[in-house]
């Protein structure tokens, strides 16, 4: 499923609430119109009714003024009706029936109110004054009226204007945003073609000028470039160890292999043998070292798996034990009284102490006589350690014996047993260390529980 484009999630967040907005102000203008067309025509009302009044006054209720009619006939856009009595309720002029108010209203002031007239709603003003007509001097009443419809044509009409107007408005900001986003992001595009047109080698930082809201985006990629470079490095540097690692052993079986048809004499030949075989483990042993570096680099650790440290020892003792007392040493596992239980991976462990007692036997020299292999508690953490009384290995040259393809002396295994157990251990929030001791070498696996 594609995702919406940066612009179009813009254009959608910036609309939707202006449209709603302009619907707001759409009604608030409406109402706001309908009450400037009533205070208009009431004041047109008025208006009229004054001049009604002036010329009844003046001709004695003759005939109204020319421009009298002009504004009685077309008062704001719409007719205006009017009714005047003189003294004594005397009908002087304007149409024969007036709309009633439905309640008295006070003579005092002119009046306002809706009625009904010929079926139709309108606004109606009424005012009274006195006035002298022939000889007669009373109350004259000027009544005038004009259509509610009228009025409600006109209100729609402004109200229709300003809707226009802010449509207009609004379909213009819709274009600016539209485009001014597509505008804004520029840069962004700028910096998606220049990537792309990087190579795959290409993995250095990227230096253009960029937008500040984009800056940490930059940032973030010019690590992951670094990471990744840095792990090509380190696997590019691990592959030609390894290669150069592998190149001896497979030498060694090649030229094994080829003097082997030349042995005629059976003991010469059952020692090719054996040393064909132990070439053969040799090289198997360092090609499963060099997949569980790979595997540890790739596949991590599956936490949250419990197991028994000591019963993985105990197995990993039963298994190692036939190889190691072939060598004529002594092997020795001590465990735990009460079980050790950890979170990790069982097989990248026993990996590790696998690891541990090979290293033992091929590094112990001559002089070894004793393996021993013990399971403890100490404090809140599980401790593994593995004990011999071989040659041992100066506290000087620590570091390089947990080095990768580290040797402290040459000739002597791949280089990779206790690099592996560091790494394991550091996948599992562990710990390694050499002991000091006096005779042989003691390491010390510490797994938190």
């Amino acid at each position: 499923m594609t995702a919406l484009s940066l612009r179009m999630r813009l254009f959608l967040l910036i609309l939707p609430p202006l449209f709603l907005v302009s619907i707001v102000l759409g009604i608030w203008r409406f109402e706001v119109a309908q009450r400037t067309s009533e205070d208009l025509f009431d004041r047109s009302l008025l208006a009229a009714a004054l001049a009604i009044s002036r010329d009844v006054a003046i001709s004695e209720g003759d005939a109204l003024s020319p421009q009298t009619r002009r504004l009685v006939s077309n008062a704001g856009g719409g007719e205006i009706f009017y009714h005047v009595t003189g003294p004594g309720g005397i009908y002087v002029t304007g149409y024969a029936y007036p709309p009633r108010a439905e309640t008295p209203t006070s003579p005092e002031e002119p009046q306002f109110f809706v009625a009904d007239y010929r079926g139709e709603p309108v606004r109606v003003m009424r005012m009274s004054e006195t006035t002298t007509i022939g000889n007669l001097t009373g109350e004259t009443a000027v009544t005038v009226w004009q259509r509610v419809a009228d009025r409600d044509a006109f209100a729609a009409a402004l109200a229709l204007r300003a809707a226009a107007l802010m449509a207009g408005l609004m379909l213009a900001l819709a274009l600016v945003v539209w485009f001014g986003v597509q505008i804004g992001l520029r840069p962004l595009n700028d910096l998606q073609d220049a990537i792309r047109r990087r190579s795959p080698d290409d993995l250095g930082q990227i230096r253009r000028p960029v937008p500040k809201e984009v800056i940490g985006i930059v940032a973030t990629l010019n690590r992951l470039f670094a990471q990744v470079r840095s792990s090509f490095e380190a696997h590019q540097a691990f592959i030609s160890d390894a290669a150069h690692q592998l190149r001896n052993p497979a030498s060694a079986l090649l030229s094994l292999a080829e003097t082997l048809p030349e042995a005629r004499d059976p003991a010469r030949r059952q020692a090719h043998e054996q040393a064909l075989i132990a070439a053969a483990r040799k090289s198997a042993r360092l090609a499963n070292q060099l997949l569980s570096l790979e595997r540890l680099r790739y596949e991590g650790v599956r936490s949250g798996k419990r197991f028994d440290l000591t019963a993985l020892a105990a197995q990993i003792c039963r298994d190692q034990g036939p190889a190691v007392l072939s060598c004529d040493i002594d092997f020795e596992f001590f465990p735990s009284p009460n079980p050790l239980v950890v979170s990790g991976d069982p097989v990248l462990v026993g990996e590790a102490i696998t690891n541990l007692i090979e290293n033992a036997v091929t590094h112990g020299g001559p002089d070894m006589t004793k393996i021993t292999v013990r399971t403890l508690r100490e404090g809140p953490d599980a401790v593994l350690l593995v004990l011999d009384d071989g040659t041992g290995i100066p506290e000087d040259q620590a570091d390089t014996a947990f080095r990768r393809f580290g040797q402290l002396r040459s000739g002597e295994g791949s280089g990779l047993g206790l690099s592996i157990v560091q790494d394991v251990m550091q996948r599992h929030n562990g710990s390694v260390e050499l002991l000091p001791v006096s005779l042989g070498t003691t390491v010390r696996l510490s797994f938190p529980t």
